[in-house]
């Protein structure tokens, strides 16, 4: 009986110490942008490897989302909601851009695989992700964004913020915010 009880505390302290699965980025990101700010201004690469930059959509509706990994289950329902929604984004005057820290290769690869038509774009160095404030988390050696969205107004201000989201109704949720907010 006592070895079994040492034995579970010798494990729980070594798991104390050194961490299991996901944990924070060691380098925290700076405070996320909140709902009133002014979108920081950003280029990155889409999956068609052309630059794609933030003041590129000034008068539209900007929806930023962020995600872990392409080709992973939530991250493909998202998207691919997001991508069934496009024509409503459209008629709403707004685009849908999705970052993570995949590389130019991984998005064109998905969104060939999968027929996604907006704009994928590489944050391998997660410069966007940090400078939005988006934690970095890791598993092993593998790093990923959080899963958030920033809703940016014509006019370039932050509007509304999900710090968390539910791939499965999430396309849902911006477009209901879009049209409630320009009424």
């Amino acid at each position: 009986m006592r070895k079994g009880i040492w034995t579970s505390v010798i494990v729980a302290i070594v798991v104390a110490a050194c961490g299991v699965g996901v944990k924070a980025h060691a380098a925290a990101a700076p405070d996320a942008i909140e709902a009133g700010a002014t979108a920081p201004n950003f280029t990155l690469p889409s999956q068609e490897d052309k630059l794609i930059s933030l003041k590129d959509f000034k008068g539209k509706w900007v929806v930023l989302y962020f995600y872990p990994k392409d080709q992973t289950q939530g991250c493909t329902i998202e998207a691919h909601n997001f991508q069934r929604d496009l024509d409503k984004y459209h008629a709403l005057n707004a685009v849908v851009l999705g970052v993570s820290l995949d590389t130019v290769a991984d998005h064109k690869a998905w969104c060939a695989k999968d027929t996604f038509n907006f704009k994928m774009l590489a944050d391998p160095d997660h410069k966007v992700v940090d400078l939005y404030g988006v934690p970095v988390n890791t598993h092993g050696t593998m790093k990923f964004a959080s899963r958030q969205t920033f809703l940016i107004s014509p006019q370039g201000k932050v509007v509304k913020v999900w710090p968390k989201v539910d791939p499965n109704v999430h396309s849902t949720e911006v477009l209901a915010e879009i049209e409630s907010l320009k009424k």
